[in-house]
């Protein structure tokens, strides 16, 4: 089973990657066409407002960091940029995000496309949002953990990345850090890649998440069937979230799944909002996305 999941994981990567260098001259916003836009295809949720990705004055503001944890997965030290909310504190419990990157990316790329410092510490203040933390770590589960060279090379290691977030990750965060330590108060989203892994790894895991977000996934994004084999089971999660732009060549991934969604009744956010597979996609859908988590 193991070796058939690589495999696949492999051939879709391979086929994503084709697809990539054949449409991004002719797709400067999106890739992977062709387009087709359904009736429902819509925004869930309207632009967000002027000013609320810029840092503000006057409100207490979260710390941003970047710690190292050993990782037994992978065999080395390994880093994550973290974020904890305003007043921080040991005398209370914080449910935590676990927020992952593109293909491209690294545990930087979030705090490069959307400052999500800036963006909860603008909710936090307006009371919009839970005080959470959010972790950012590096999805590319191998020792040279850096995006360079031929990124799709490295499509393995998203999928070894499973483990490392299961025994690695989340068992630092929650040693270290005051956490809540259950499904109710554990998020897991990502962007293009990362929103594939979001939804592989959380709905196959729906002891540990009961929050999921996937964000304009990729091609390593299993099948609808595969991912929600039993659809009453997946009804314990408190939200699962699709969201992708509608110039996004990338979009029929998330539609197929909508549609399978749809089919099994089973309750899900679908937006689809007016951008590319681009950093002001994600950085809308995170803006909605912790506005819904942990209330």
């Amino acid at each position: 089973m193991g070796r058939w999941i690589f495999l696949s994981l492999l051939a879709g990567l391979l086929a994503w990657q084709s697809v990539f260098a054949q449409e991004a001259p002719r797709r400067p916003r999106g890739f992977g066409g062709p387009i087709v836009l359904a009736a429902d295809d819509v925004p869930a949720f309207a632009e967000p407002p002027k000013g609320f990705d810029e840092h503000r004055d006057g409100i207490p503001h979260g710390k941003l960091e970047m710690i190292e944890y050993d990782s037994k997965t992978v065999g080395t030290t390994r880093k994550m940029n973290l974020y904890t909310p305003p007043g921080y504190s040991t005398e209370k419990k914080y449910p935590v995000l676990y927020l992952l990157h593109g293909i491209g990316g690294d545990e930087t790329e979030w705090e490069r496309y959307a400052h999500p410092e800036i963006l909860l510490d603008n909710l936090i203040a307006d009371g919009k949002a839970v005080p959470m933390i959010i972790v950012m770590p590096n999805g590319r589960a191998q020792k040279n953990d850096r995006s360079d060279g031929n990124i799709f090379a490295a499509a393995p290691a998203f999928a070894v990345f499973e483990r490392d977030l299961l025994d690695d990750v989340i068992p630092t965060i929650e040693s270290r850090y005051s956490t809540f330590q259950d499904r109710e108060h554990r998020a897991l989203a990502g962007l293009s890649m990362g929103g594939g892994q979001s939804l592989n790894f959380g709905l196959a895991h729906l002891d540990t998440f009961a929050w999921v977000g996937g964000f304009s996934s990729a091609p390593n994004t299993k099948k609808p069937d595969e991912l929600v084999p039993d659809p009453d089971a997946a009804r314990k999660l408190k939200l699962l979230w699709l969201s992708c732009g509608n110039k996004d060549g990338l979009i029929r991934i998330s539609q197929g799944l909508h549609a399978y969604l749809n089919e099994k009744e089973l309750p899900h956010v679908w937006h689809v909002a007016t951008h590319g597979h681009d950093p002001p996609e994600w950085k809308q859908a995170l803006y909605h996305f912790v506005q819904k988590v942990f209330q």
